[in-house]
């Protein structure tokens, strides 16, 4: 999640374990807790692609934090709070460490949870990685505190429980959608294959689903304020990777993507998209892995992020109309490059 939330978080649950201990200090601390994770940003592994790969890696690990949170509470207690209770102070300092990356296992992007162990990044993808409808509901006690200081405890714990409440919301909008995909999908040559569900910017009321189908994807979009159920799928090129064997980088880049990733020649480019992560031209995580020489033969180079693309001035009120159950996905997906429905929709049939 943003900064922004991830600070609320950290602040709140401070103050909620501070109890008659909270003050303005504490809410300050547990904001920097809640978001000191994400300092490894800073860190530059080589190249762009590692750099996305192992952000949320070792800092964001559960076998780190732990240790981590003990040796900060004995610093914390022998230099700066030694009237503090122990345990009463590891609980604080632990839990604002560690709510960082179990919030962050909501998003679509993945947190390495039990890094160094060899296991998938935790990727529940049932908020967006911005969503005001979770960060207000827990921001607005946390200020209220600095004023309110005798209620601080209780303010804190009510943005805890609105904002825990919010997320137990988009557990139930997914789970909706993901058996919506499965009937629209069933008897169809697209049953059993792979299928990534993510919400759209800021709500949890539209929801991206593509679906891979071998060279080609298909891209839809599901609203809880349908009233036809049917999703309109639009099919995407999803491409190849021109050599005969993967680099390790791309290897770990298709591992962390979960096979989600679109290969495309643009000029003398190819460019490798995580598709988790965006929609219909507009992807942050877009790279060059290769490029063809002079004599047309395609090239290993190192990794350049690209620009995420364009985001059309139409699509922002398409999206709207879209949430608000509107059926054409049109506005929002095609375009001239991409979209080839009358040549596949009849695979959908």
């Amino acid at each position: 999640m943003d900064s922004i939330s991830q600070a609320a978080l950290g602040a709140a649950v401070a103050g909620l374990v501070a109890g008659k201990r909270c003050t303005p200090k504490v809410l300050i601390a547990g904001a920097a807790l809640g978001t000191l994770p994400d300092l490894d940003v800073l860190l530059d592994y080589g190249d762009p692609v590692s750099n996305m790969i192992k952000h949320r890696g070792f800092s964001h690990s559960l076998f780190v934090l732990f240790p981590f949170a003990l040796l900060l509470t004995l610093v914390w207690k022998r230099f700066f709070a030694p009237s503090w209770p122990f345990v009463q102070l590891l609980t604080l300092i632990s839990a604002a460490l560690i709510t960082h990356p179990l919030l962050d296992s909501f998003t679509s992007y993945g947190t390495q949870l039990f890094w160094p162990l060899d296991v998938a990044p935790v990727a529940i993808s049932s908020v967006f990685i911005i969503d005001p409808l979770y960060t207000l509901p827990l921001l607005v006690p946390v200020l209220a505190a600095f004023i309110w200081r005798s209620r601080a405890a209780k303010l804190c714990g009510a943005g805890l429980a609105l904002s825990s409440l919010y997320l137990m919301w988009s557990l139930v909008a997914l789970g909706q959608i993901q058996d919506r995909v499965e009937e629209n999908v069933a008897g169809t040559h697209l049953e059993g294959q792979p299928v990534f569900i993510s919400p759209t910017p800021f709500n949890t009321v539209l929801w991206r689903v593509v679906v891979l189908d071998d060279d080609k994807y298909w891209e839809g979009l599901a609203s809880l304020h349908d009233e036809d159920p049917t999703i309109d799928w639009m099919p995407m090129v999803r491409g190849e990777w021109p050599f005969p064997s993967e680099p390790e980088l791309l290897s770990q880049f298709n591992a962390f993507s979960r096979g989600f990733v679109q290969f495309k020649q643009e000029g003398d480019k190819l460019t490798v998209t995580d598709l988790r992560l965006g929609m219909a031209m507009y992807h942050p995580f877009r790279f060059v892995m290769a490029k063809k020489s002079d004599q047309q033969v395609w090239q290993l180079v190192e990794p350049e992020q690209l620009g995420p693309g364009p985001l059309l001035p139409r699509q922002i009120p398409a999206l709207w109309m879209r949430l608000l159950g509107e059926q054409s996905i049109d506005a929002l997906l095609c375009n001239e490059f991409d979209c080839y429905r009358d040549e596949l929709v009849d695979m959908m049939k």
